[in-house]
């Protein structure tokens, strides 16, 4: 049981860091309070993680062979860099950690899979890509369709806080299906947990990450980078969510973080680019590239203790 708690403590890292991803934009705009957004959140990753989770979890099992206390020790590595960046504030890729963790162990043994690799992080710059294109897109074509709508002073409010709660619920969602495998996807391929009671066990801890420790980085996205207002937050979160999800279907697990950051700047695109702040944008940038090769130092140095005991 013991080699099942690295992988908790990555679910709960990452449920504290990804939280801001899918409620962040309408918890900053006061449609939403923060602890309905968070029962929310855990509610929805749950189930996407029990629906949707077995799809990503093949993916990163190739990436590297590993032994029970190899699986511990990767998933411990990247806990502990997604935990270091929540206490700065930072939202980061818990893919990108647990892949980083992952190819440390694959470079040592002798085993990694560089074609594998080569997929993930075509889809790793796919994401914030895709996050601007959909962001743009539902950007301009739901003001189309709701205009009405949202130039009534006794409909606006009502429809924007419906309409985040409701794609904060699908992002939430596509958060469990997407992530959870970045959580347990080592114990499937060691053999020790089958994919729906990874999904499961990766699904809990998660929201339990979500439930305790989110609201720093939750405030990060939702004001740090584009001062959002209500109709911009409803359609940074669709577009995270919708990107989640087709990369779902391909099965491969990518960052949340940078499909709503890819949505954000989108929409900051269109309506002003001089109020996208490029101090925020950097920081999350160099957190993006530090990451994987924070987590790969750390589980090789952790490989290195544990040889050593």
């Amino acid at each position: 049981m013991w080699q099942f708690t690295s992988g908790a403590f990555l679910g709960w890292s990452l449920g504290s860091n990804d939280a801001a991803n899918v409620f962040g934009t309408g918890v900053a705009t006061n449609l939403v309070r923060y602890r309905t957004a968070v029962i929310l959140i855990a509610v929805f990753v749950i189930l996407g993680a029990a629906l949707e989770g077995p799809k990503c979890m093949a993916t990163l099992g190739e990436l590297s062979k590993l032994k029970p206390e190899l699986a511990f020790i990767s998933a411990l590595a990247a806990g502990l860099t997604l935990f270091i960046m929540s206490m700065l504030s930072l939202p980061v890729s818990s893919s990108q950690a647990i892949v980083g963790a992952l190819l440390a162990v694959g470079m040592v043994n002798g085993s990694a899979n560089y074609s594998m690799l080569i997929k993930i992080v075509l889809c790793w710059v796919l994401t914030p890509i895709s996050g601007t294109i959909l962001g743009i897109g539902l950007y301009l074509l739901l003001r189309w369709i709701l205009q009405p709508l949202l130039n009534s002073m006794r409909w606006r409010t009502p429809v924007l806080r419906t309409a985040v709660i409701l794609a904060g619920c699908y992002g939430a969602y596509s958060m469990g299906g997407n992530n959870v495998a970045n959580v347990s996807g080592v114990y499937v391929s060691t053999g020790q947990l089958s994919t729906s009671a990874a999904s499961l066990f990766g699904g809990i801890a998660i929201a339990l990450g979500v439930l305790t420790y989110s609201k720093n980085v939750m405030l990060t996205v939702g004001k740090g980078i584009f001062a959002l207002d209500a109709y911009s937050a409803f359609v940074s979160v669709l577009a995270l969510a919708l990107s989640s999800h087709i990369f779902t279907q391909i099965g491969v697990p990518v960052s949340g973080t940078q499909a709503i950051v890819g949505a954000i700047v989108g929409i900051g695109l269109l309506k002003d680019m001089r109020g996208i702040s490029r101090k925020m944008i950097a920081q999350i940038s160099l957190a993006w590239i530090g990451t994987p090769l924070v987590a790969a130092i750390a589980c090789y140095v952790l490989m290195m203790i544990g040889s050593l005991v």
